[in-house]
């Protein structure tokens, strides 16, 4: 992909709809929106936006919350909400006559959007990957029949398209771009009030409130059971919303843990903050690891599910680890504690390796390895990519 093409400065007034459906996917969308709107300036970009991608100029006809949902069964509770949300962006969209639809990750909402633009003879572009190289590999198939074209975050996944003649890009990791190789956490601790010869450690049981109910318990108590063996320990919280913030504070009010929560006052990317301050992170799988690896730090990594959600993903599950770092290196850099191996102490006892120094030397080396393939100017590969199928007739 030629990324040095001139940008279009294309006066059309074109229309570009695109949905969002979690805090990453709003990063995404951002950066998404500003690169391709160095080539059509005039562009209006519709649909389900976060706060970053409205800073941009993103118009949001319904909240993204109301998209963050996690996992099989938790998702039947709120199905007639998606399906009516569904509907009627689909209406909205062919009556807005869109030039092209962007899907940003909640693969099972966003394909779903995407047929029925596609029948209607509008574009379709998916950005990032759903892990079908991972488990459920036949939706491959309605993944061809609903999409133009796919944006890929990761390398392996541009070689599994590849095999199934599916046009995709390898656009890297906008992350990737924007985070330095060498992360200042000294910097960071100042702009968050924090010591800086303390030891932190920083928990993130999840953005969404499924995740945070399962997860929370655990890493407080976890959280209590350091605090025992290293007194000098502290530990720091985000909180991306109010919702979650009142969310974490009863929980954490709860436990009897002696933490600090930094919430959204410091912006969207509070999480990103508080893992860059941090000595070791405890976090949720998803995105938030791959974060915590370009900011190189040392992290265990928890999953839980509700039980019957967690029962259908081992059955369908074919890749061998769960949070992108592993995946990238195909192979166990940090720990996955995984459903009933999530315990306050196995989460300790994963925590206790990442705090002596010389554990962390060589897997910060690791890190920046990964870090440099993952750059390739992500926003503005995808953008001219995206560019490219809206002048092909």
């Amino acid at each position: 992909m030629n990324t040095n093409t001139k940008p279009n400065t294309d006066n059309r007034p074109i229309t570009i709809g695109i949905v969002a459906g979690e805090i990453s996917g709003d990063t995404l969308g951002a950066g998404l929106i500003k690169a391709l709107k160095q080539r059509y300036p005039h562009a209006r970009f519709v649909g389900i936006c976060g706060a970053q991608m409205i800073a941009e100029g993103g118009e949001t006809w319904f909240p993204l919350e109301r998209l963050s949902v996690m996992g099989l069964v938790e998702v039947l509770g709120r199905i007639k909400e998606l399906f009516a949300i569904r509907d009627e962006l689909v209406r909205r969209f062919i009556a807005e006559k869109i030039d092209v639809f962007i899907g940003i990750d909640a693969p099972d909402f966003n394909l779903r959007v995407a047929p029925q633009l596609k029948q209607a003879g509008i574009k379709t572009v998916h950005y990032v990957s759903p892990s079908v190289w991972a488990w459920r590999q036949g939706r491959i198939h309605g993944i061809k029949a609903a999409i133009d074209l796919m944006l890929c975050l990761l390398p392996f996944e541009k070689q599994f398209y590849d095999q199934h003649q599916l046009d995709a890009v390898f656009v890297g990791h906008p992350l990737a771009d924007s985070l330095p190789l060498k992360n200042d956490t000294l910097a960071v601790r100042q702009q968050l009030g924090l010591e800086a010869n303390k030891q932190y450690v920083a928990l993130l049981p999840g953005s969404r409130g499924g995740e945070v109910s399962r997860l929370a318990e655990p890493l407080f108590a976890a959280a209590l059971l350091l605090k025992k063996q290293h007194p000098q320990l502290e530990f720091i919280i985000p909180a991306i919303n109010v919702l979650r913030k009142k969310q974490i504070s009863e929980l954490l009010e709860q436990s009897g843990l002696q933490a600090t929560i930094f919430d959204d006052s410091y912006g969207a990317g509070v999480g990103r903050l508080v893992m860059a301050a941090a000595d070791v992170v405890v976090l949720a799988s998803g995105t938030a690891t791959l974060e915590a690896m370009l900011l190189k730090k040392p992290m265990v990594v928890v999953y839980k599910l509700h039980w019957l959600t967690y029962l259908i993903v081992r059955l369908m599950a074919k890749a061998k680890y769960i949070s992108l770092p592993n995946l990238l290196a195909n192979q166990a850099l940090v720990p996955e504690l995984v459903q009933h191996a999530v315990t306050p102490e196995s989460i300790s006892q994963a925590v206790e390796q990442w705090l002596k120094p010389q554990q962390q030397q060589q897997l910060v080396a690791r890190f920046t390895e990964l870090h440099q393939q993952l750059q390739a100017n992500g926003s503005e590969t995808a953008a001219q990519a995206i560019s490219q199928l809206l002048e092909k007739q």
